[in-house]
């Protein structure tokens, strides 16, 4: 049975979803890391991977 349009999209939406969870996640424990102060966007740009040529694949698909 296929799926159809409607249950592709709030597929893709729950994906999308899920990865910005676990990018704040991610966000959150390189701050806690810091202690006093801030990230610098060098450190966020690197705990998102941002520039990479794929994005990442989330936690729960490996």
């Amino acid at each position: 049975m296929a799926s159809s349009p409607g249950s592709q999209v709030a597929e893709h939406q729950d994906r999308v979803a899920l990865a910005e969870i676990e990018w704040c996640g991610e966000l959150m424990i390189a701050a806690s890391a810091v202690g006093e102060g801030r990230l610098s966007f060098a450190r966020i740009d690197e705990v998102l991977e941002v520039g990479r040529a794929e994005p990442p694949e989330p936690c729960w698909f490996r």
